[in-house]
């Protein structure tokens, strides 16, 4: 299936923007962190773009790359317009990305999960605690009445 206008335009601002920080900026607080643009989304009528990012470093390397952004904003749009990538330049906005944040947090629950399953599976006499056929667990209390009745 062939990309939309606004899914072309979305890929190219990203690759654009990621290309004219890595080579074009030297602002020094873009040194604090290593900084990515993770996705760039564009209104239907594409004249305003929201800028993901994320940065590897703590609260105060975020505030720091988002004021640089911020700062540079004016010298990527005229950049954009200047390598033509792009016909008419969106205006521009920037908002940290948590994605990779979530998904830590999420990685880090679902493990705690399995470890805590494992250790009560193993507190658990093997006799009292026998999985049935359809996949449910019963007392071996439960299997006794069942045998006798």
């Amino acid at each position: 299936m062939p990309a939309t206008r606004k899914q072309r335009l979305q890929e190219t601002l990203r690759a654009e923007i990621s290309d004219i920080i890595r080579r074009d900026l030297r602002d020094p607080r873009f040194a604090k962190g290593l900084l990515s643009i993770t996705e760039v989304e564009v209104t239907a009528d594409l004249k305003h773009a929201t800028v993901f990012f994320s940065v590897l470093g703590d609260e105060q390397a975020r505030k720091e790359e988002l004021a640089a952004l911020k700062g540079a904003t004016g010298h990527l749009r005229g950049e954009l317009g200047r390598r033509k990538t792009v016909i008419n330049v969106p205006e521009i906005s920037f908002r940290y990305d948590d994605a990779l944040e979530r998904g830590g947090k999420m990685f880090e629950m679902l493990e705690r999960i399995k470890r805590e399953d494992a250790e009560r599976a193993a507190a658990m006499p093997a006799d009292d605690a026998a999985e049935t056929e359809d996949g449910q667990v019963s007392s071996g209390a439960e299997d006794k009445e069942q045998a006798g009745a």
